[in-house]
């Protein structure tokens, strides 16, 4: 099938085919801990199942086709999920610089999503969009070009021979959707580093430094701003990684898990902005979701790859500059599933 804009396999502007029994029924599998253990009907499971078969989109085609990174013994029992996150609005405004993903956005944010074997941290690791890397095929390039050279399965492909470890899992995440998420939420507390205030659209927000609470297009545009920063993109990224563990600290309370209605909503209000791989397996992600449990917002570990700084490609592109060695040691640590390790000892979390 033709790509868009010929960016070739894995990307159409066809709709996919609902997924019945893969990621849609998967991620409910995740809830289905939470609702029990809330005392709700099974009959409220189908109607939340319903909701995603609906709504959802299926990634399809998201993995490469050539050799890929072993596991090693150590990491057998690890999982890696690349998260990408899109932006429909077209993010900081550089449309024509970023290259299109499934459901309709453009690829604003990449992360690698650690889940140790003993499934008691998880590792986020953002990669910055313009890390300049080489990427399978068409020489050296910014990282998210992949998508626009050959869709998700180049991206995973240039990822995994970047960080040298397998990804299992893609997801891709519209940044529009947390707009809603937000609202269904009832709004997300962050602890902002740095006042900034952003106008366009006929719309001005102010965000003060210190705890601020983040709801609706005021939390799109937090998520979104680059502009306002001298360093650009290196203040987004962490202030995406603020946005998105304060989203998981709202949504782990008791007052969220134990009401039906609010989980119902933020479902339906959600999954039209989710796209998941369709190797995800429902019983698989059930069992990682129990496994789970006893994680906390504070046994979330956000950082950013290290890298050299800026500076410009040959060609004059602006463009971040990568860091092998270190790279080569984060590697090494998944490969040992020592990540949280790692990250602690050399004080990468955000």
């Amino acid at each position: 099938m033709a790509g868009v804009d010929g960016m070739g396999d894995g990307y159409t502007d066809e709709p996919r085919p609902r997924k019945r029994k893969t990621g849609v029924v998967a991620l409910i599998a995740v809830l289905l801990v939470v609702l029990i253990a809330a005392g709700v009907a099974v009959g409220y499971l189908f109607s939340l199942k319903n909701s995603f078969d609906q709504n959802s989109q299926s990634i399809e085609s998201a993995f490469p086709t050539s050799d890929r990174p072993d596991r090693t013994d150590e990491s057998a029992d690890a999982i890696n999920y690349l998260v990408i996150g899109s932006d429909s609005r077209g993010g900081s405004g550089e449309t024509e610089d970023l290259p299109r993903v499934p459901n309709g956005g453009r690829a604003d944010t990449m992360m690698l999503v650690n889940i140790p074997g003993d499934r008691q941290s998880v590792n986020v690791m953002s990669i910055m969009r313009d890390t300049w890397v080489e990427i399978p095929g068409r020489g050296e390039h910014k990282i998210n070009a992949a998508l626009a050279f050959g869709g998700v399965p180049l991206l995973v492909e240039t990822i995994e021979s970047v960080m040298d470890v397998p990804v299992d899992h893609v997801a891709i995440i519209d940044f529009e959707g947390f707009k809603s998420l937000t609202e269904s939420l009832g709004g997300v507390e962050v602890n902002n580093p740095r006042a900034f205030t952003v106008h366009g659209g006929g719309q001005s927000y102010t965000y003060e430094s210190g705890p601020i609470t983040l709801e609706g297009d005021q939390a799109l545009r937090f998520v979104r701003e680059r502009k306002q920063f001298a360093d650009g993109d290196y203040t987004r990224v962490a202030n995406q990684q603020l946005f998105m563990k304060a989203v998981m600290a709202r949504f782990l309370t008791k007052e969220t898990l134990t009401d039906p209605g609010k989980i119902s909503k933020i479902v339906d209000d959600f999954s039209p902005y989710v796209a998941v791989d369709d190797e995800v397996d429902a019983f698989g992600l059930g069992k990682l979701g129990f496994s789970l449990r006893d994680v906390r917002t504070s046994d979330v570990h956000t950082f950013t790859l290290p890298n050299l700084g800026t500076g410009r490609s040959s060609d004059g592109q602006s463009i971040v500059i990568h860091d092998p060695a270190t790279t080569k040691a984060i590697s090494d640590a998944m490969k040992k599933d020592d990540l949280a390790s790692y990250v602690e000892n050399h004080a990468l979390a955000n």
